[in-house]
């Protein structure tokens, strides 16, 4: 005599192949979802360094031009 397999223990053997595909893709998500925050890490990164050259260029220049100014208005003064 065969032993028949109760209903409760086939649809928990499909409960749980269900599960582990689910976790399967949730993996591979977070995977995908951890690569793209690592990226934008990078690209916020290389942004911040342009913004702070961009700041420190700007600074240059000012300060240039205030000298540049400054001896035009003493030159034309006299």
């Amino acid at each position: 005599m065969t032993k028949k397999k109760s209903s409760t223990s086939l649809a928990q053997q499909s409960v749980g192949i269900r599960l582990s595909s689910h976790e399967k893709l949730c993996a591979e998500r977070m995977s995908n979802l951890i690569s793209s925050i690592q990226r934008l890490e990078k690209k916020v990164d290389t942004l911040s360094d342009s913004v702070s050259k961009g700041k420190g260029i700007v600074a240059v220049l000012v300060f240039l031009g205030s000298i540049t100014a400054a001896a035009i208005g003493f030159f034309n003064y006299k």
